[in-house]
């Protein structure tokens, strides 16, 4: 395909391929042609011309296919308009004589057709350069057609669409020719014709003024002839033509041409007459209606009707929102009055009014929730509300008027009933979409909108009634504070009104849709509704009987609120369960005699009661099954059950009933069985198995004998075929948007579809997916479609033997039936069969023996070849889901071999297609059949037939079956790959265009190939190139179709490829079809676009956005400007699309698309994004006169201009986006929430304002976020003050990350102070109206949440500042005490917990902060006094802002700590098992009520950590302190001594005392930590487990509660445990800290119990025999410890635990295991080596609380585990410091060695020997193989000497040990590293000077000859750095300690020794000036150091200096010189007097 790639057509490759080759390459070459010649030069063009055109006009005869004629055209006419255009006259000419020729054989129509198209695009392309050429052609043209077939007739229409497009206003003169010949097309039997006529049309009437002035009449009859009998893409395009026709018709300007005309423009009314006449009276025209109607005949058909529907949406499209803000009540009347009165043939059956309901509802949808924005949908609503009361006051009129025309009035009231159902469901939708922001709509008393829906509840008509109580459903549903107030109110109107039949069921409908609402309100109503609702249901039905006006209505309404109150949930149905059960029991005969009796006794109205009444039953406990499954407990079943029985007695007893009690009968009994049907199958069938044969009997005859002649397939066959299969049937049954009126013409003529009067039981159900309203059918259908579901689960649960028996009855029926009937019966028994299978599938059932599976497949068979296409699909699904249930390989292989026979030898369409779906089918549940042959001969068969093109049907259903083994085959299909390939690319490039379904089927064919080579399609080898450049074409010619199905495909296809293989799929193309059909009219088009573009933007987000953008800039011309991306981009583009669509799956796919784009992409492009999500909130600010709040403290002008732009929406240019809705507004903020994250992870310029100003000024593309932090702000600022709830939510949300993340960016202009600052009053402001008393607690919750996050991040410090807020907070805090009672009664009392602890957390977080900064200052102030008094003054100003905090606090710290506590209580109430629940108090806690107990749950674990830390903080601030009541007496409550521990209980006062109130409190927190940190949620949060550790610690940290923990060791070994498992389970290190802090301070508490009782016990046995004392601590006297007793074993296996996991050597078990190499040391990191330390500190602290035996027992543990972290971590640093850890085990080593039972008599000796030999393992390892250079020999010459210095002497002073310590001292005093050898000096320095002569001396003698020595050759080699100095200067500070602690008689010796050192030190003037650094310091630490040597041992001195003159010059030398340089300093440096005379002082001193 490479060689195809040229300017001209390869002719000698192409001449050797074969026929079908031939057509691929020529393609390809085309498609290549098409991208090259836009872009090769003019010269290069006209050069090869000629030729060019040749190749191409030669293409033409050689019979083209569709995409390659309009390949050719398209090339021809871009070559003509970039090259020369002399020859185009000729090319003209050939095309017309081609045009001409009289051959009418069919190889020759392709070369006509390709003629003809060519023609179209040279006028398209070149118009008017083409001169007057035209005429002859168009009449060339218009002639050919006459003869010409479909195909022929379709292009020409196409053609001249393009000619027109072209020419312009120059084609005039053919206007009328034109508009004949398309007129005669648009009625074409072929559909595909109509399409293009209609394409045409719309082209001509661009110029041709006469279709919308003189013409107009004709034109719009002639659509309504075109609906008739049309299919959905006429109805869309033939809609498209006449709505823009007659919106041009009305806006037209006056020309002096149609002056000329006498045309006048038309009004709107006249224009809407138009549209009404076809809805009403359909395609008869305007004359001839007359005489049909009075005959009564004439009723308009469905298509017509819906064709006119979409053209009403066309027309006010067109004509745009603004047009119809200004003409809305006009329009809106007209609409109503198409359902009203005045037409009574529209509506004259109840079917016709569904019908024209139905459309005048989608009109309204469509235009008024399409096009208009928030504040013109208010608008609208208010002209409903006004129709709707002026249709009240006529129905009022006629209700009250008894005069004689009362009769006339009725129909009036049933007349005008259409008319309201469609008003109060505009309505209700309106509000519904509006949410929270009709608020303004509801409030408004002159409009009355809730008035008027409540007035029509009582409306005569039950439709009517059930419309009001569904848009009061609305209502609730977007208003969640109406519901309760409405429930109250109907609740009152249905007590008042009880004898009224109309007010009943009205309120009782209302009441029902309300509680339906209630589970989509998530703050949900007082539980105490539920009680009143129950008891008015008892009161109904008890009533019932009373008066027998009213008790049908009375008993339907009963039941109808107890159904409704089920949907509740558990938690409320509960408490009433009893009395419906007796209600349940009460309403059935309880034997069969009383049901004889009963049917003896009645007449036929007791009969409709008690059918209604018995129906109402069986739905409530369907209702109660479906929504309160958790209270299905076996009890509660058994109680369900005895009136089943019954009930089914009375199901096989209907038709006698039926037949004794006459017709009125009909409509109660098929509900009774339709609702029975209904609760059967939702019951589990073990309960009815009873009952199995009669209702089996009874359903046997409902689906063979139906009272209905409805073909019901197109709703019971859908949900049973597989949704791919449904797409075969084409688009009515595919989701499309004008599903809502387009599915009447899916059911038969006598039925419309479904509709609430139906089954007003669905009031309460929530709507099926995507409709608005519910739609249930007519009981005639519903029970059938009830039955097939029943049938399916019982027909799977019977015995095998039953089920033959049931198969031949169905089998038979079908048999003795006849004709449509016949089609009918064996609809239904299909339908229930396959459900059957699906049960049977589902629980792994077998069908029964060999006679069942004869009999099933008789069944199925039939049905395969039926004439019903969708029962047909549905035969071929239910065949393939019976050779899944009989599973048995020999069965499905012979239903295939049955198909293939049919195949080979049927000639008719209906068994060759049935029959190929099944084989693909089978293939579906089998998971691939297993053999290759039988593969090949599938695919043998499905070749064959998918070329039958006689038969377009046949080639679609095996293209598809074909496409279903192409991907279930999986690998096996690889062979067979190619020669697919190449089939689905021949009949892509042959199957004329108008065969949409072929080529949709090609397309899936091609999807599933490109699926099943997958990844290998990245491959480079030539077959794989070929077999992708093929996919690549065949997407081509798909994209290319102008079929919008196929398109789709299409995309799909190359979003696979894209995957597999991204390189060769050329981006820009793919991106620049997406955006053009952005916003096509196909639903499914547009969900492929954006599915694709979020495949692509996952990875390539840039590359898509730029492509985008390029592609509109070039702007060519058949893109649409439909999205605006010019300005917006892509992702505006998609932002805008997201506002206006509906389809719920295409929003979120959009979101995801963008949430991808702004993932990648928001970094880069900040402004821009930001840009967008402010255009988008900002577009409706006007709406909430947002500007009237900005407070911002910039200049006054600065302030005008925001607030202008705010509201100047009418400025176009401003709002790309004009009055989003608020669930696009929503969608923002998130974004901005999401941008902020986004950058947080990107770079921390993005958070520091200096660093980001710098950048910005270095490149200023650059862009950082908190230059846009005021953007940020104002945005936060406008969604959190907005109508809509949802978007309060959102913008407090954004204002709380904003706070959060910046609350720590300084502000660089006002040092000291935050950039947030200057924002104070913006945040208070926005927060402010959250806190109004009508605001809904989740709101208050955010808000609270806000509030504490801004003041405890600290941006205001001026407390004055901080009060505006924290008054908000008082004011909440107000709200909470008043208790549960003051709660207003609008939510549940769940919704007032959340809000509660919302309020209590929110304090708790500011207390904790306040606290936090008091212990940080008074830590800085300690500081302060140490370093100095200068930072006094800064100090006062910082504390006063924190204790100010406190302060502020403190005056509402008694309330909220007794909350607090409360809250704490109530939520350790609710942690308790399940098995405790009996115990908890009756009436709930503090703050939740016992029925709402499981709501109340997630709100406290939401809440309780930080409310935990703050009583922890509060209680440990009070230390514990307790008012005592009688004393008045602050007394410190002491902690329990042994001695005050045997006192008796029984003295105790009732009253508790202090005491008992602390443990209690005590306990509460101790108990919630405990239960928390035992097993904390696997979703727990990270802050509840650090604030209950920090909890801890604030307890701890003071002794009363130390005192209880050491006191009672069961708990602390508890408490150690869990945090042993804490620590085990979570991987944060700043959990583990803080867990080994509480860790530390058990410890703490423990050591303090053990010395008060060591203490007590002295005191009271005196200083009387000290052995007999007991021993206290633990270890007792035999040293054992019991793991989990012990607290120091659970210690010890904590820190083991840390320990081993950071250093993995240590575990003795490990070190073996090759997976730790000895002698190789980790780093750890900054974390690991924390815990560590924190863990060597736990350790040392151990042994003091073992008694001596004890810590004899552990201490080999301890000093392992020390010096094994010592070793492990002792690593050389390049800087000399020491790691973190080796400073942590060192001072635990220290404080361990200096433990008192290393002496206490009973352990010394143990001690002893394992401290000799710790200090053995020390040294030992230096010894160790393996690399030295690690080992840092500083650390563990540290760790001998810790051991020399702390240690009693005996344990270093034996000899061998002694002089191994010698040795590495030796060995470091030698080292090569200055740095050792400092530290080795220090040390000995420290050891040198041991009091203990025994210790000391040993080491003198032999390291001291060595550093004299040292030094002395120091004078040779003088330190060359300061390292080397210092090294020097220690080992004279060691000489000199040795000098003054040697005795007497050797210290003269030592003198002489040092001074000669010292003084070699010494330079002359001369010398000093050049010297280096290091040796003038050197010079300076000498002199230093001798002149105090020299007074201290003058003697000595005096003698040295006689003895050697030359010492003696150079002394007195170097002090001359010294005082020289002194001088000269003193004269530079006379303004720093300090230092100089310091250093006078020093020289002085000699």
């Amino acid at each position: 395909m490479e060689l195809a790639h040229s300017l001209l057509l390869n002719e000698e490759v192409y001449n050797q391929l074969g026929e079908f080759q031939k057509a691929e390459f020529v393609f390809e070459w085309l498609q290549f042609l098409e991208k090259l010649l836009p872009v090769t030069s003019r010269a290069d063009i006209r050069e090869n011309q000629k030729k060019l055109v040749e190749q191409l006009t030669s293409l033409l005869n050689n019979s083209p296919g569709p995409p390659t004629r309009r390949l050719v055209a398209k090339n021809l006419a871009v070559l003509y308009s970039s090259g020369d255009t002399f020859s185009v006259y000729q090319t003209i000419d050939k095309c017309n004589e081609l045009i001409r020729s009289k051959d009418d054989s069919p190889s020759y129509l392709p070369t006509k057709l390709a003629a003809v198209v060519c023609l179209g695009y040279l006028y398209k392309k070149l118009g008017r350069i083409l001169g007057n050429s035209f005429t002859d052609t168009v009449g060339n043209v218009l002639k050919a057609m006459k003869n010409a077939e479909s195909q022929g007739r379709y292009e020409i229409m196409l053609s001249l669409q393009n000619i027109l497009n072209g020419l312009g206003a120059a084609a005039i003169p053919c206007h009328r020719d034109i508009y004949k010949a398309a007129r005669s097309c648009l009625t074409d039997r072929s559909m595909a014709v109509r399409c293009a006529a209609a394409k045409c049309l719309l082209e001509l009437q661009n110029e041709a003024v006469f279709m919308w002035s003189t013409d107009l009449d004709s034109v719009v009859t002639l659509c309504f002839k075109s609906f008739e009998g049309s299919n959905y893409d006429v109805r869309l395009a033939v809609s498209k033509l006449l709505g823009i026709v007659l919106a041009r018709a009305l806006t037209s300007k006056q020309t002096a041409a149609s002056t000329r005309h006498n045309h006048r423009r038309i009004s709107l009314e006249e224009a809407m007459e138009l549209l009404g006449t076809g809805f009403l009276r359909g395609s008869c025209g305007f004359l001839r209606a007359s005489g049909d109607m009075l005959k009564g005949t004439s009723s308009v058909s469905r298509d017509v009707r819906v064709g006119v529907t979409q053209a009403y949406v066309v027309f006010v499209s067109t004509l745009g929102a603004q047009w119809l803000e200004r003409n809305f009540s006009a329009f809106l009347s007209h609409i109503l009055d198409l359902v009203s009165q005045s037409h009574p043939k529209a509506i004259q059956s109840q079917t016709d009014a569904i019908g024209c309901r139905r459309c005048v509802s989608f009109i309204l949808r469509a235009t008024v929730g399409g096009l208009l924005g928030e504040k013109a949908q208010i608008a609208a609503a208010k002209e409903i509300c006004q129709a709707i009361w002026k249709l009240k006051k006529v129905v009022d009129a006629a209700m009250s008027d008894s005069n004689l025309e009362t009769k006339i009035s009725t129909t009036d009231v049933t007349a005008s009933q259409h008319v309201l159902v469609c008003a109060l469901q505009e309505l209700g939708s309106l509000i519904h979409g509006l949410g929270t922001t009709a608020a303004p709509l509801l409030q408004d008393s002159s409009t009355g909108a809730l008035e008027a829906v409540i007035s029509v509840i009582v409306h005569p008509s039950i439709s009517v009634r059930l419309t009001a109580a569904w848009c009061l459903r609305c209502i609730a549903v977007a208003l969640p504070s109406y519901v309760s107030p409405l429930l109250d109110r109907c609740v009152e109107r249905l007590s008042a009104l009880k004898s009224s039949p109309e007010a009943v069921t009205g309120y009782s409908f209302a009441i029902a849709a309300l509680l339906g609402a209630v589970k989509h309100c998530p703050l949900g109503i007082p539980h105490g509704k539920g009680k009143v609702i129950m008891a008015v249901a008892e009161d109904l039905l008890c009533s019932a009987s009373q008066n027998s006006h009213v008790s049908l209505q009375r008993t339907q309404a009963g039941w109808l609120l107890i159904a409704a109150l089920m949907t509740l949930g558990p938690a409320v149905v509960q408490h009433h369960l009893p009395r419906m059960l007796l209600l349940w029991k009460c309403i059935f005969p309880s034997s069969p005699k009383d049901l004889e009796t009963e049917k003896t006794r009645g007449d036929s109205f007791t009969w409709q009661v008690t059918l209604e009444g018995r129906a109402g039953a069986l739905c409530a406990i369907k209702s109660f099954v479906s929504h309160c499954a958790g209270l299905l407990t076996d009890e509660v079943v058994q109680r369900l059950l005895p009136p089943l029985p019954s009930a089914v007695d009375l199901l096989t007893q209907l038709s006698s009933i039926y037949k004794s009690y006459g017709n009125s009968l009909k409509t109660p009994s098929t509900v009774y069985r339709h609702k029975l049907y209904e609760l059967l199958s939702v019951l589990p069938p073990k309960t009815y198995e009873g009952s199995f044969c009669a209702v089996l009997k009874e359903l046997v005859a409902d689906l063979t004998v139906p009272d209905s002649q409805i073909d019901a397939s197109t709703f019971l066959l859908p949900p049973l075929c597989h949704e791919n299969d449904l797409l075969l049937l084409g688009p009515l049954l595919q989701e499309t948007d004008h599903r809502f009126i387009e599915e009447q013409l899916l059911l038969g003529n006598s039925i419309a579809g479904g509709s609430l009067e139906y089954d007003p039981y669905s009031i309460y159900e929530k709507a099926a997916k995507g409709d608005s309203v519910p739609k249930p059918l007519p009981p005639v259908l519903s029970v059938i479609s009830a039955a097939t579901r029943l049938f399916g689960v019982m027909f799977s649960h019977v015995a095998e033997s039953r089920r033959l028996q049931v198969l031949e009855q169905l089998l038979n029926s079908i048999k003795q039936t006849k004709g449509s009937r016949q089609q009918i019966v064996q609809l239904n028994v299909v339908s229930a069969f396959s459900t059957s299978l699906k049960h049977l599938a589902n629980c792994k059932g077998s069908l029964g023996p060999e006679e069942v599976r004869r009999s099933a497949l008789t069944l199925v068979m039939g049905a395969l070849e039926s004439n019903n296409p969708l029962l047909r699909c549905a035969a071929a699904e239910c065949l393939a889901r019976l050779a899944q249930v009989v599973s048995d390989s020999a069965f499905t292989a012979g239903l295939a071999q049955v198909s293939f026979d049919k195949l080979k030898s049927a000639r008719d369409v209906v068994s060759r297609t049935g029959h190929s779906l099944a084989l693909g089918c089978l293939y579906r549940y089998l998971g691939g059949i297993g053999s290759t042959q039988h593969l090949n001969a599938c695919v043998g068969v499905l070749y064959t037939l998918s070329q039958d093109s006689t038969s377009p049907d046949v080639q679609a259903w095996a293209l598809h079956s074909l496409s279903l083994i192409v991907d279930l085959a999986g690998p096996l299909y690889h062979v067979h790959v190619e020669p697919t390939l190449s089939l689905v690319l021949m009949l892509l490039l042959t199957v004329p265009p108008a065969y949409t379904e072929v080529h949709q089927s090609l397309g899936r064919c091609l999807n599933a190939l490109i699926t099943t080579l997958g990844p290998e399609l990245q491959g480079s080898s030539t077959t794989v190139s070929a077999l992708r450049t093929s996919c690549l074409l065949g997407c081509a010619a798909m994209q290319d179709n102008p079929d919008c199905l196929v398109q789709a495909e299409a995309i799909s296809c190359l979003q696979q490829l894209h995957m597999f293989a991204p390189r060769h799929v050329n981006l820009s193309s793919l991106v620049s079809s997406l955006c053009v059909n952005l916003c096509s009219s196909y639903l499914l088009l547009r969900r492929a676009v954006v599915a694709c573009l979020r495949q692509l933007v996952q990875r390539e987000a840039a590359e898509v956005s730029e492509y985008a953008v390029a592609l509109v800039k070039e702007s060519r011309e058949d893109f649409t400007p439909d999205v605006n991306i010019r300005e917006i981009g892509l992702e505006g583009a998609l932002l805008g699309l997201l506002d206006k669509e509906l389809d719920q799956r295409l929003c979120q796919d959009i979101k995801e698309t963008l949430t991808h784009m702004l993932t990648s992409m928001a970094v880069e492009k900040l402004s821009f994004w930001l840009k967008l999500c402010k255009d988008v909130l900002a577009a409706s600010a006007d709406f909430n006169t947002v500007a009237s709040v900005d407070t911002t403290q910039q200049e006054e002008t600065a302030k005008v201009d925001d607030a202008s732009i705010l509201t100047s929406d009418s400025d176009e240019r401003f709002h790309p986006f004009s009055n989003p809705r608020w669930s696009t507004r929503v969608f923002a903020a998130e974004c901005v929430c999401k941008i902020i994250s986004q950058c947080e992870n990107a770079d921390s310029a993005h958070f520091d304002i200096t660093l980001a100003q710098e950048r910005k000024q270095r490149d200023s593309r650059d862009d950082f976020l908190v230059l846009h932090l005021a953007d940020l702000i104002r945005m936060a600022f406008m969604a959190a003050t907005d109508h809509s709830d949802q978007l309060r939510l959102s913008g407090l949300q954004t204002l709380l990350i904003v706070v959060r993340k910046f609350a720590a960016v300084p502000e660089p202009e006002f040092p000291g102070h935050v950039i947030l600052e200057q924002y104070q009053a913006n945040v208070g402001a926005a927060l402010r109206p959250a806190f109004a008393p009508e605001t809904p607690p989740d709101v208050t919750a955010k808000a609270c949440q806000v509030c504490s996050a801004w003041i405890a991040s600290g941006v205001v410090s001026d407390l004055s500042d901080l009060r505006r807020v924290h008054q908000l907070l008082i004011s909440s805090l107000v709200k909470v005490q008043a208790g549960k009672e003051a709660q207003n009664q609008q939510y549940s009392e769940s919704a007032s917990t959340m809000e509660i602890l919302a309020i209590l957390k929110a304090w708790a977080e500011v207390y904790i902060v306040a606290v936090e900064k008091q212990k940080n200052q008074t830590d800085v102030h300690n500081h302060c006094l140490k370093t100095a008094n200068s930072a006094e003054e800064s100090y006062r100003d910082v504390t006063s802002s924190a204790s100010g905090l406190l302060d502020l606090v403190q005056a509402d710290l008694g309330t909220l700590s007794k909350l607090w506590l409360a809250a704490l209580q109530d939520f350790a109430l609710l942690t308790l098992p399940s098995e405790y629940a009996s115990q908890l108090p009756a009436e709930g806690g503090t703050f939740y009520t016992a029925e709402t107990i499981e709501n109340a749950r997630p709100h406290y674990y939401n809440s309780w950590a930080l409310i935990l830390y703050a009583t922890a903080l509060w209680l440990t601030s009070t230390g514990f302190i307790v008012i005592d009541p009688d004393e008045g007496v602050t007394n410190l409550s002491r902690p329990v001594t042994p001695t005050t521990m045997c006192q008796d209980s029984s003295t105790r006062p009732l009253v508790k005392s202090p005491e008992d109130v602390n443990t209690d409190r005590f306990h509460l927190i101790l108990g919630i930590s405990v239960e928390f940190l035992c097993s904390p949620r696997s979703d727990a949060a990270m802050e509840s487990i650090i604030a209950c550790l920090r909890a801890l610690q604030a307890l701890f940290d003071v002794p009363w509660p130390r005192s209880k923990i050491g006191g009672d060791q069961e708990l602390g070994v508890e408490l150690l445990n869990v945090l042993h498992r804490l620590i085990l389970t979570r991987e944060s290190p700043d959990i583990q800290l803080a867990a080994l802090e509480v860790v530390r301070l058990i410890l703490f508490a423990a050591q303090e119990h053990v010395r008060e009782k060591r203490r007590s016990a002295e005191v009271d046995d005196g200083a009387a025999e000290k052995e007999t004392l007991p021993e206290f601590g633990e270890g007792k006297d035999t040293g054992g410890l019991v793991p989990g007793k012990s607290l120091v074993f659970a210690t010890l296996e904590l820190c083991v635990c840390i320990l081993v996991r950071q250093l993995p050597q240590l575990n003795p078990k490990l070190t073996c295991s090759p997976a730790v190499q000895p002698g190789k040391h980790l780093l750890l990191s900054e974390d690991g080596s924390r815990l560590v330390a924190a863990a060597l500190v736990i350790l040392s602290d151990v042994p003091a609380i073992c008694s001596p035996e004890g810590s004899v027992s552990v201490l080999p543990t301890i000093l392992y585990l020390i010096i094994g972290a010592l070793k492990e971590t002792a690593v050389k640093s390049r800087d000399g410091q020491l790691p973190l850890t080796v400073a942590a085990s060192l001072q635990a080593l220290k404080g361990l060695l200096s433990s008192p039972m290393a002496r206490a008599e009973k352990s010394r000796t143990a001690w002893t020997d394992l401290l000799r030999s710790a200090l053995v393992t020390v040294l030992d390892c230096w010894d160790q193989d393996g690399p030295l250079q690690e080992l840092d020999e500083v650390s563990l010459l540290t760790a001998v000497t810790v051991f020399v210095m702390s240690t009693s002497p005996e344990v270093t002073t034996i000899e061998c040990l002694q002089k191994r310590c010698i040795e590495k001292f030796k060995i470091a005093l030698d080292s090569k590293d200055p740095l050792v050898q400092c530290k080795c000096y220090q040390l000995l320095h420290s050891i040198f000077q041991h009091p203990n002569k025994a210790v000391s001396y040993p080491f003198i003698h032999s390291l001291a000859p060595s550093i004299v020595r040292k030094l002395q050759e120091t004078e040779k080699a003088k330190p060359e750095n300061a390292a080397e100095l210092q090294v020097v200067q220690e080992g004279i500070k060691v000489v000199t300690a040795l000098t003054s602690a040697a005795e007497e008689e050797h210290r003269a010796h030592l003198v002489a020794c040092l001074l000669p050192i010292l003084i070699s030190f010494l330079l002359d003037e001369n010398a000093l000036v050049s010297a280096t650094n290091s040796a003038k310091n050197l010079h300076e630490f000498a002199l230093q150091n001798l002149m105090q040597i020299g007074p201290q041992y003058s003697s000595v001195f005096k003698k040295l200096m006689a003895s050697s003159p030359t010492l003696k010059a150079r002394l007195e030398s170097a002090v001359k010189g010294n005082q020289e340089s002194i001088k000269v300093k003193t004269a530079k440096h006379t303004k720093n007097p300090g230092k100089s005379s310091s250093i006078q002082l020093k020289t002085n001193f000699l």
